[in-house]
């Protein structure tokens, strides 16, 4: 399974490990993803989404309709 969160499209990013001595090896930074199940009461249906926790965040405070429809405008969802 891919670590994307399925509705703000976030994704690892790269960057580098510094060390003392200043020698740099690549190292990865990945997303804080959880899978959650959240109900949508427009469509009466359950839906099970991998989201960060900023997406989270924006669920509290706008709702699962609103952020869905703003992920559906940017064709992150179906």
């Amino acid at each position: 399974m891919s670590k994307v969160c399925e509705l703000t499209g976030k994704k690892a990013m790269f960057g580098n490990n510094v060390s003392f001595s200043i020698n740099k090896t690549r190292r990865r930074f990945d997303v804080n993803l959880s899978k959650k199940r959240f109900y949508i009461p427009e469509e009466d249906k359950w839906v099970t989404l991998k989201v960060s926790t900023r997406a989270l965040k924006a669920i509290n405070k706008k709702g699962i309709s609103a952020v869905l429809k703003e992920a559906r405008a940017k064709g992150l969802v179906k």
